[in-house]
């Protein structure tokens, strides 16, 4: 993670410009800590969300210097996973990107808070259909928490909670077949109700947040649905905080509405991957390097 958007930010101004207004809006210099680290630093939630955030909005601009023009008037919707919604939300135009940037990092910090370190666990499931999941999730709470979190993809989902109680569902999820299930190296449980505190906590600041009508529609986390009305970002997000992201559902509502063309922006290309499998057909391009500009302009403009 770290040293990522530093190619970005060295080839294209647009790109370099994000990082400073980042930096301008948080009141500190968090894209020398992006670009050089240390890596313990930067994987704190607190500043892991705002890089990531930047990261990805430099991407967005990056291209934009390229085509010429805003995404917006390319793109048929957005979506973003978890924290991606927020930059899904500035890349649409909804969310300016200082307040973005402000809003993850006390995201980060409250998520950090909600739960004590050890407290809480995340584990990935694969193999299993959602559905049964859910009844291994609730089979193994046991009066403690234990939720499916992300329903990622046909046959792979996380599962959140308290820490015996996810490790109770990794040995029910083997014992029901699941061809793998495996504890996940989180700072925090995320998305399951044990995130409540986080979301009480973000609700008023999400509640005085000014959210513009979007370019597109966004596709939300919590519904997998195509949301326009600015007046409804608030509570998707605030939702979102202990909600399931329903990123299967996202993409198969992508598929649905006759998205061909899927554009990943940001470091990595997980989502890539999985849009491969949600979105048939479509043609799925990854954004996070200078290299990989030409292919997405000449994608969008042709």
């Amino acid at each position: 993670m770290v040293g990522m958007g530093r190619a970005l930010a060295s080839a294209s101004p647009a790109a370099r410009a994000v990082f400073e207004e980042v930096d301008e809006a948080l009141g500190e210099p968090l894209s020398r800590l992006i670009f050089e680290g240390p890596a313990d630093l930067l994987t704190a939630t607190e500043n892991a969300q705002p890089a990531l955030l930047a990261t990805s909005i430099a991407a967005q601009r990056a291209l934009e210097e390229r085509l010429g023009r805003p995404l917006g008037e390319l793109l048929f919707c957005v979506a973003g996973h978890s924290l991606g919604e927020y930059s899904a939300l500035v890349a649409a135009g909804a969310l300016a990107l200082g307040e973005a940037a402000r809003l993850v990092r006390r995201r980060g910090a409250a998520m950090q808070r909600a739960v004590p370190p050890g407290v809480g666990a995340m584990a990935a499931i694969l193999g299993l259909d959602a559905a049964i999941v859910v009844a291994i999730a609730a089979e193994a709470a046991q009066g403690q928490v234990c939720e499916l979190a992300n329903d990622n993809a046909e046959g792979q989902a996380v599962v959140s909670g308290h820490k015996e109680a996810v490790e109770r569902a990794v040995a029910h999820a083997k014992a029901h077949g699941a061809k793998r299930a495996v504890m996940l190296q989180v700072s925090a449980p995320f998305h399951c109700s044990l995130m409540a505190p986080a979301a009480e906590e973000l609700a008023p600041l999400l509640a005085r947040t000014r959210f513009s009508a979007p370019a597109v529609p966004l596709i939300a986390n919590v519904t997998a649905e195509p949301v326009r009305d600015p007046v409804l970002f608030s509570e998707l997000l605030y939702r979102q905080v202990t909600g399931r992201v329903r990123w299967r559902e996202s993409m198969a509502t992508m598929a649905r509405l006759g998205v061909d063309l899927v554009l990943e922006l940001g470091p990595g290309k997980v989502l890539s991957g999985l849009a491969k499998r949600g979105v048939p057909g479509a043609r799925i391009l990854a954004l996070g390097e200078p290299s990989e500009l030409d292919a997405a302009a000449a994608a969008l403009a042709g």
